[in-house]
Protein backbone atom coordinates (compact mmCIF):
# COMPACT_ATOMS: atom_id res chain seq x y z
CA UNK A 1 0.00 0.00 0.00
CA UNK A 2 2.88 2.36 0.82
CA UNK A 3 4.37 2.01 -2.68
CA UNK A 4 1.08 3.08 -4.30
CA UNK A 5 1.01 6.44 -2.51
CA UNK A 6 2.38 9.40 -4.53
CA UNK A 7 5.22 10.16 -2.07
CA UNK A 8 5.21 7.06 0.11
CA UNK A 9 3.99 6.98 3.69
CA UNK A 10 3.72 10.42 5.23
CA UNK A 11 2.17 12.17 2.20
CA UNK A 12 -0.19 13.99 4.52
CA UNK A 13 -0.51 17.43 6.11
CA UNK A 14 -0.63 15.70 9.49
CA UNK A 15 2.42 13.45 9.09
CA UNK A 16 6.03 14.33 8.27
CA UNK A 17 7.24 13.08 4.85
CA UNK A 18 8.89 9.67 5.15
CA UNK A 19 12.58 9.42 4.22
CA UNK A 20 13.84 6.00 3.08
CA UNK A 21 17.35 7.01 2.07
CA UNK A 22 16.50 8.09 -1.50
CA UNK A 23 16.08 11.56 -3.00
CA UNK A 24 17.27 13.46 0.05
CA UNK A 25 16.95 16.87 -1.65
CA UNK A 26 13.25 16.28 -2.22
CA UNK A 27 12.68 15.13 1.35
CA UNK A 28 14.72 17.98 2.81
CA UNK A 29 12.59 20.68 1.16
CA UNK A 30 9.30 18.99 2.06
CA UNK A 31 10.46 18.44 5.63
CA UNK A 32 11.26 22.12 6.10
CA UNK A 33 7.85 23.12 4.71
CA UNK A 34 6.11 20.66 7.02
CA UNK A 35 7.95 21.79 10.15
CA UNK A 36 7.45 25.50 9.45
CA UNK A 37 3.74 24.88 8.91
CA UNK A 38 3.56 23.68 12.50
CA UNK A 39 5.67 26.42 14.08
CA UNK A 40 8.69 28.35 12.84
CA UNK A 41 10.24 28.04 16.30
CA UNK A 42 10.45 24.27 15.74
CA UNK A 43 12.43 24.83 12.54
CA UNK A 44 14.64 27.30 14.41
CA UNK A 45 15.41 24.52 16.91
CA UNK A 46 16.49 22.27 13.98
CA UNK A 47 18.48 24.87 12.11
CA UNK A 48 20.14 26.26 15.25
CA UNK A 49 20.87 24.71 18.59
CA UNK A 50 17.70 24.37 20.70
CA UNK A 51 17.18 26.77 23.58
CA UNK A 52 18.70 25.64 26.90
CA UNK A 53 18.59 27.98 29.90
CA UNK A 54 22.05 28.83 31.24
CA UNK A 55 23.62 31.07 33.86
CA UNK A 56 26.97 32.77 34.08
CA UNK A 57 29.54 31.62 36.62
CA UNK A 58 33.16 32.71 36.75
CA UNK A 59 32.90 34.10 33.22
CA UNK A 60 31.61 30.85 31.70
CA UNK A 61 28.13 29.76 30.66
CA UNK A 62 26.74 26.84 32.62
CA UNK A 63 23.56 24.92 31.74
CA UNK A 64 20.82 25.52 34.25
CA UNK A 65 19.41 22.30 35.80
CA UNK A 66 16.04 21.31 34.37
CA UNK A 67 14.40 21.47 37.78
CA UNK A 68 15.24 25.18 38.01
CA UNK A 69 13.74 26.17 34.64
CA UNK A 70 10.91 28.66 34.67
CA UNK A 71 7.66 27.97 32.87
CA UNK A 72 8.65 30.35 30.06
CA UNK A 73 12.07 28.68 29.69
CA UNK A 74 10.50 25.22 29.78
CA UNK A 75 8.00 26.17 27.04
CA UNK A 76 10.75 27.65 24.85
CA UNK A 77 13.03 24.63 25.30
CA UNK A 78 10.18 22.28 24.44
CA UNK A 79 10.45 23.16 20.74
CA UNK A 80 13.76 21.26 20.57
CA UNK A 81 12.04 18.10 21.85
CA UNK A 82 9.22 18.50 19.34
CA UNK A 83 11.80 18.87 16.54
CA UNK A 84 13.54 15.65 17.58
CA UNK A 85 10.22 13.81 17.62
CA UNK A 86 9.30 15.04 14.12
CA UNK A 87 12.67 14.06 12.64
CA UNK A 88 12.70 10.56 14.13
CA UNK A 89 9.08 10.02 13.02
CA UNK A 90 10.04 10.86 9.42
CA UNK A 91 12.79 8.21 9.10
CA UNK A 92 12.75 4.51 8.33
CA UNK A 93 14.66 2.13 10.60
CA UNK A 94 17.99 2.35 8.72
CA UNK A 95 18.04 6.14 8.77
CA UNK A 96 16.78 6.27 12.35
CA UNK A 97 19.77 4.30 13.69
CA UNK A 98 22.10 6.86 12.12
CA UNK A 99 20.86 9.59 14.45
CA UNK A 100 19.34 7.67 17.38
CA UNK A 101 22.20 8.67 19.73
CA UNK A 102 22.14 12.40 18.87
CA UNK A 103 21.37 14.80 21.72
CA UNK A 104 19.69 17.56 19.68
CA UNK A 105 17.57 18.03 16.58
CA UNK A 106 20.33 20.10 14.96
CA UNK A 107 22.83 17.27 15.41
CA UNK A 108 20.36 14.84 13.82
CA UNK A 109 19.78 17.18 10.87
CA UNK A 110 23.50 17.78 10.31
CA UNK A 111 24.29 14.05 10.30
CA UNK A 112 21.59 13.36 7.71
CA UNK A 113 22.81 16.28 5.59
CA UNK A 114 26.46 15.19 5.62
CA UNK A 115 25.50 11.55 4.97
CA UNK A 116 23.35 12.26 1.91
CA UNK A 117 24.83 15.52 0.59
CA UNK A 118 28.46 15.05 1.60
CA UNK A 119 30.96 17.38 3.18
CA UNK A 120 31.64 20.92 2.02
CA UNK A 121 34.25 19.63 -0.41
CA UNK A 122 31.74 17.19 -1.90
CA UNK A 123 29.13 19.94 -2.15
CA UNK A 124 31.62 22.19 -3.89
CA UNK A 125 32.43 19.48 -6.44
CA UNK A 126 28.72 18.84 -7.06
CA UNK A 127 28.16 22.56 -7.44
CA UNK A 128 30.83 22.82 -10.15
CA UNK A 129 29.36 19.82 -11.96
CA UNK A 130 25.86 21.33 -11.90
CA UNK A 131 27.19 24.70 -13.09
CA UNK A 132 28.75 22.94 -16.07
CA UNK A 133 25.43 21.19 -16.80
CA UNK A 134 23.70 24.57 -16.55
CA UNK A 135 26.11 26.13 -19.04
CA UNK A 136 25.77 23.23 -21.51
CA UNK A 137 22.01 22.70 -21.30
CA UNK A 138 20.36 22.58 -24.74
CA UNK A 139 16.97 21.56 -26.03
CA UNK A 140 17.18 17.97 -27.28
CA UNK A 141 15.73 16.81 -30.60
CA UNK A 142 12.03 16.03 -30.22
CA UNK A 143 11.95 17.38 -26.66
CA UNK A 144 8.89 19.31 -25.48
CA UNK A 145 8.93 22.57 -23.52
CA UNK A 146 7.61 20.73 -20.45
CA UNK A 147 10.60 18.37 -20.58
CA UNK A 148 13.02 21.29 -21.00
CA UNK A 149 11.42 23.03 -18.02
CA UNK A 150 11.75 19.91 -15.90
CA UNK A 151 15.48 19.51 -16.64
CA UNK A 152 16.19 23.23 -16.28
CA UNK A 153 14.30 23.59 -12.97
CA UNK A 154 15.97 20.49 -11.55
CA UNK A 155 19.44 21.92 -12.18
CA UNK A 156 18.55 25.41 -10.91
CA UNK A 157 16.95 24.14 -7.70
CA UNK A 158 19.98 21.95 -6.90
CA UNK A 159 22.35 24.85 -7.53
CA UNK A 160 20.31 27.20 -5.35
CA UNK A 161 20.30 24.63 -2.52
CA UNK A 162 24.11 24.61 -2.77
CA UNK A 163 24.28 28.40 -2.44
CA UNK A 164 24.30 29.50 -6.09
CA UNK A 165 22.27 32.64 -6.80
CA UNK A 166 20.66 33.67 -10.10
CA UNK A 167 19.09 36.85 -11.43
CA UNK A 168 15.68 36.58 -13.06
CA UNK A 169 16.83 38.13 -16.35
CA UNK A 170 19.86 35.80 -16.45
CA UNK A 171 17.62 32.73 -16.18
CA UNK A 172 15.25 34.01 -18.88
CA UNK A 173 18.10 34.61 -21.32
CA UNK A 174 19.49 31.14 -20.63
CA UNK A 175 16.11 29.52 -21.27
CA UNK A 176 15.67 31.27 -24.62
CA UNK A 177 19.26 30.57 -25.69
CA UNK A 178 18.92 26.84 -25.08
CA UNK A 179 15.98 26.42 -27.51
CA UNK A 180 16.58 25.00 -30.98
CA UNK A 181 16.34 26.79 -34.35
CA UNK A 182 12.62 26.11 -34.83
CA UNK A 183 11.89 28.43 -31.88
CA UNK A 184 13.89 31.35 -33.27
CA UNK A 185 10.89 33.50 -34.40
CA UNK A 186 9.24 33.17 -30.98
CA UNK A 187 12.53 33.82 -29.17
CA UNK A 188 13.05 37.02 -31.17
CA UNK A 189 9.51 38.18 -30.39
CA UNK A 190 10.01 37.61 -26.65
CA UNK A 191 13.37 39.39 -26.64
CA UNK A 192 11.77 42.40 -28.30
CA UNK A 193 8.81 42.49 -25.90
CA UNK A 194 8.73 45.22 -23.26
CA UNK A 195 8.02 42.90 -20.31
CA UNK A 196 10.88 40.47 -21.00
CA UNK A 197 12.99 41.57 -18.03
CA UNK A 198 10.03 41.40 -15.65
CA UNK A 199 8.96 37.86 -16.61
CA UNK A 200 9.48 35.06 -14.10
CA UNK A 201 10.83 31.74 -15.38
CA UNK A 202 7.41 30.19 -14.77
CA UNK A 203 5.68 32.88 -16.87
CA UNK A 204 8.28 32.50 -19.62
CA UNK A 205 7.80 28.74 -19.79
CA UNK A 206 4.04 29.36 -19.82
CA UNK A 207 4.37 31.57 -22.92
CA UNK A 208 6.55 28.95 -24.61
CA UNK A 209 4.11 26.16 -23.83
CA UNK A 210 1.22 28.24 -25.19
CA UNK A 211 3.16 28.75 -28.43
CA UNK A 212 3.98 25.05 -28.56
CA UNK A 213 0.29 24.13 -28.29
CA UNK A 214 -0.54 26.48 -31.17
CA UNK A 215 2.24 25.01 -33.31
CA UNK A 216 1.10 21.46 -32.55
CA UNK A 217 -2.45 22.44 -33.49
CA UNK A 218 -1.25 23.84 -36.83
CA UNK A 219 0.87 20.74 -37.47
CA UNK A 220 -2.13 18.49 -36.85
CA UNK A 221 -4.28 20.59 -39.20
CA UNK A 222 -1.60 20.52 -41.91
CA UNK A 223 -1.23 16.77 -41.49
CA UNK A 224 -4.97 16.27 -41.88
CA UNK A 225 -5.07 18.52 -44.97
CA UNK A 226 -2.15 16.62 -46.48
CA UNK A 227 -3.91 13.32 -45.80
CA UNK A 228 -7.06 14.61 -47.51
CA UNK A 229 -5.06 15.82 -50.53
CA UNK A 230 -3.21 12.50 -50.79
CA UNK A 231 -6.48 10.59 -50.56
CA UNK A 232 -8.04 12.75 -53.29
CA UNK A 233 -4.96 12.39 -55.51
CA UNK A 234 -4.94 8.64 -55.02
CA UNK A 235 -8.63 8.45 -55.93
CA UNK A 236 -8.04 10.59 -59.05
CA UNK A 237 -5.15 8.38 -60.17
CA UNK A 238 -7.28 5.30 -59.60
CA UNK A 239 -10.10 6.84 -61.64
CA UNK A 240 -7.72 7.78 -64.48
CA UNK A 241 -6.30 4.29 -64.42
CA UNK A 242 -9.80 2.82 -64.57
CA UNK A 243 -10.78 5.14 -67.43
CA UNK A 244 -7.61 4.23 -69.30
CA UNK A 245 -8.34 0.55 -68.74
CA UNK A 246 -11.92 0.95 -70.00
CA UNK A 247 -10.69 2.84 -73.07
CA UNK A 248 -8.13 0.13 -73.80
CA UNK A 249 -10.78 -2.54 -73.46
CA UNK A 250 -13.01 -0.58 -75.85
CA UNK A 251 -10.21 -0.34 -78.43
CA UNK A 252 -9.50 -4.06 -78.10
CA UNK A 253 -13.18 -4.86 -78.51
CA UNK A 254 -13.43 -2.63 -81.60
CA UNK A 255 -10.36 -4.26 -83.14
CA UNK A 256 -11.73 -7.71 -82.38
CA UNK A 257 -15.04 -6.75 -83.97
CA UNK A 258 -13.27 -5.57 -87.15
CA UNK A 259 -11.25 -8.81 -87.36
CA UNK A 260 -14.40 -10.84 -86.87
CA UNK A 261 -16.15 -8.90 -89.64
CA UNK A 262 -13.24 -9.54 -92.02
CA UNK A 263 -13.22 -13.22 -91.09
CA UNK A 264 -16.94 -13.58 -91.72
CA UNK A 265 -16.61 -11.71 -95.05
CA UNK A 266 -13.85 -14.05 -96.23
CA UNK A 267 -15.95 -17.04 -95.29
CA UNK A 268 -18.89 -15.67 -97.24
CA UNK A 269 -16.65 -15.16 -100.32
CA UNK A 270 -15.38 -18.72 -100.08
CA UNK A 271 -18.92 -20.07 -99.90
CA UNK A 272 -19.89 -17.98 -102.91
CA UNK A 273 -16.89 -19.21 -104.93
CA UNK A 274 -17.63 -22.75 -103.90
CA UNK A 275 -21.18 -22.45 -105.13
CA UNK A 276 -19.93 -20.93 -108.37
CA UNK A 277 -17.11 -23.31 -109.23
CA UNK A 278 -17.59 -26.17 -106.87
CA UNK A 279 -19.68 -28.36 -109.25
CA UNK A 280 -16.99 -28.42 -111.94
CA UNK A 281 -14.75 -31.47 -111.64
CA UNK A 282 -11.13 -31.53 -112.61
CA UNK A 283 -11.74 -34.57 -114.81
CA UNK A 284 -14.19 -32.55 -116.91
CA UNK A 285 -11.42 -30.20 -118.00
CA UNK A 286 -10.63 -30.57 -121.79
CA UNK A 287 -7.58 -28.75 -123.15
CA UNK A 288 -8.94 -28.93 -126.68
CA UNK A 289 -11.43 -26.32 -125.81
CA UNK A 290 -8.71 -23.76 -124.92
CA UNK A 291 -6.06 -21.86 -126.86
CA UNK A 292 -2.54 -21.77 -125.37
CA UNK A 293 -1.40 -18.21 -124.88
CA UNK A 294 2.21 -19.06 -125.77
CA UNK A 295 1.90 -20.40 -129.33
CA UNK A 296 -1.69 -19.47 -130.01
CA UNK A 297 -2.72 -22.97 -131.16
CA UNK A 298 -5.83 -24.75 -129.99
CA UNK A 299 -5.42 -27.69 -127.67
CA UNK A 300 -1.91 -26.90 -126.40
CA UNK A 301 -1.04 -26.46 -122.73
CA UNK A 302 2.16 -25.04 -121.42
CA UNK A 303 3.77 -28.30 -120.36
CA UNK A 304 3.09 -30.08 -123.68
CA UNK A 305 3.64 -27.20 -126.10
CA UNK A 306 6.22 -28.22 -128.79
CA UNK A 307 7.10 -24.63 -129.42
CA UNK A 308 8.09 -23.90 -125.79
Amino acid sequence: MVEKLPFGEGASINKPPLFCGLNYQFWKVRMKIFVESLDKRIWDAIENDPFIPTFEKDGSSIENPWSQWTDAENKKAKFGCIAKNIITSALNSDEFFRISQCASAKEMWDILEVTHEGTNDVKRARKHTLIQEYEMIRMLKGESIAEVQKRFTHIINHLMSLGKTFYKEELNIKILKCLDRSWQPKVTAIFESKDFTSLTTTSLFGKLREHELEMNKLNVQESEDKHVRNTALKAAKQKNKQDSSDESEGENLSLLSKKLSKFLKRNRNKESNKERYGNKKTSDFNSNNYTFFGCGELGNIKTHCPNK
